[in-house]
């Protein structure tokens, strides 16, 4: 059952699945969501052994780590990391998470990885004046970087800082990335990753919002939607829950067989108190969109995506779209209220049809089971993140870009 589970992440060339396997991770956390979100993506992933040092888990992510992976065997040690004294806590450990806001534990991270030769990942959200960010570097010793100076808080000790699950739900995604790279011995990246905005505006209005696919872009996105606030969603799929579906759609643990729609909303609604709801259906074509302010595509096919941009265009609805391949990931806005392309026709989606030879149907029901295409968590995550992130943007009154995301690349971004 489990190597049924992570077919799809298996059939990526070069994979290691028993690297990740037999790995041994200690994350150091704080009182906020980011240790939770890697550790659940952890779990997805298939790594089986977590030591946390940190005051805080979710409960509710935790529950979830430990269903969707049955082999996870977590340690979580409630504190903070003050004192290399508690480096007994990570014996034996292959690499170091440092998702923590302080730096004494920060330096302390980094003088543990210099010194035990262990390959420390540090990622984390901040907020500087108007500008909000993240960045994410990954440290092992003869890489002496100047950028280290810039992973370093400035809080020597723990204190009040900058947390969001959106944000945070990105950098759990590409701290994964590098770790797994680290341990599979794969290409990490070489350079401080980074990225920033402007602080987000608080908005009035509550969109309601249609989530097209309940997949892992929209278990994902679902989970962002949650964690900023928005209540009011439909979520439209007719698939029903598969086990290779289980590596990345990390909220249907235990829904084999049932519909993904209706049990991405219930669980959504009950772990989150939302007020979404379920459509099992296709997106049809003219479907009235007149009820919604804002349309996700999280869907797996070029068809619905070509159909998606055409009502959201012809209906003037925001539009947000996400797609995602094992080593990359895409995210492009359509703003009614602006010139431009719809993501359709910026990714040349109708021209790739047509030259394949295939009726632009709407929909042509294809399983996960008869079309294995290798696929991972992190990538689905950290599209959704920003697919999120680029709706409160708009809500902000800011400009929005496409996001281009390239596991390959040093910037990534």
């Amino acid at each position: 059952m489990n190597m049924k589970r992570l077919d799809r992440q298996m059939r990526i060339e070069g994979w290691n699945q028993p690297a990740l396997d037999r790995a041994r991770i200690g994350v150091v956390g704080d009182n906020d969501l980011l240790a939770s979100l890697f550790m659940l993506s952890a779990a997805a992933l298939g790594v089986n052994r977590l030591v946390v040092l940190g005051p805080y888990l979710d409960g509710r992510l935790e529950d979830i780590a430990l269903k969707v992976n049955p082999l996870f065997d977590l340690t979580h040690v409630e504190g903070l990391y003050t004192h290399s004294a508690l480096d007994d806590i990570f014996g034996r450990c292959d690499l170091m998470v440092d998702v923590s806001h302080y730096g004494l534990a920060n330096k302390l991270l980094l003088e543990k990885g210099f010194r035990e030769h262990v390959p420390v990942v540090r990622g984390f959200c901040h907020e500087t004046g108007d500008v909000q960010g993240f960045r994410v570097l990954t440290y092992f010793r003869g890489r002496e970087w100047r950028e280290l100076e810039q992973v370093v808080s400035s809080n020597n000790l723990p204190g009040k800082h900058f947390d969001d699950g959106v944000l945070g739900t990105i950098v759990a995604g590409i701290v994964l990335e590098e770790a797994s790279s680290v341990l599979m011995q794969r290409k990490v990246s070489n350079a401080l990753i980074g990225y920033r905005r402007e602080k987000l505006r608080t908005w009035g209005h509550r969109p309601e919002i249609l989530v097209v696919g309940a997949g892992a872009l929209g278990n994902f996105v679902g989970l962002g939607l949650a964690y900023s606030g928005f209540k009011r969603c439909t979520f439209m799929d007719p698939d029903v829950v598969e086990v290779t579906n289980l590596n990345r759609q990390i909220l249907l643990h235990d829904a084999v067989g049932r519909r993904k729609s209706e049990t991405l909303s219930a669980r959504l609604n009950d772990l989150f108190d939302m007020t979404s709801r379920a459509e099992v259906a296709y997106f049809q074509d003219h479907m009235d969109l007149s009820g919604y302010d804002a349309v996700f595509d999280c869907v797996d096919n070029f068809e619905t995506r070509i159909v998606l941009s055409e009502q959201c265009r012809d209906q003037g609805k925001v539009l947000i779209s996400g797609g995602t391949s094992p080593g990359g990931a895409q995210v492009v806005v359509y703003d009614p209220a602006k010139p431009g392309a719809t993501p359709a026709e910026l990714l040349g989606l109708p021209e790739i049809v047509r030259a394949r030879g295939e009726e632009s149907v709407l929909r042509q029901k294809a399983s996960c089971t008869y079309r294995p295409e290798p696929s991972v968590v992190m990538t689905n995550q950290i599209a959704a993140g920003f697919m999120v992130d680029a709706l409160r943007m708009l809500l902000s009154g800011q400009e929005t870009g496409n996001v281009f995301y390239d596991s390959s690349s040093d910037s990534k971004l």
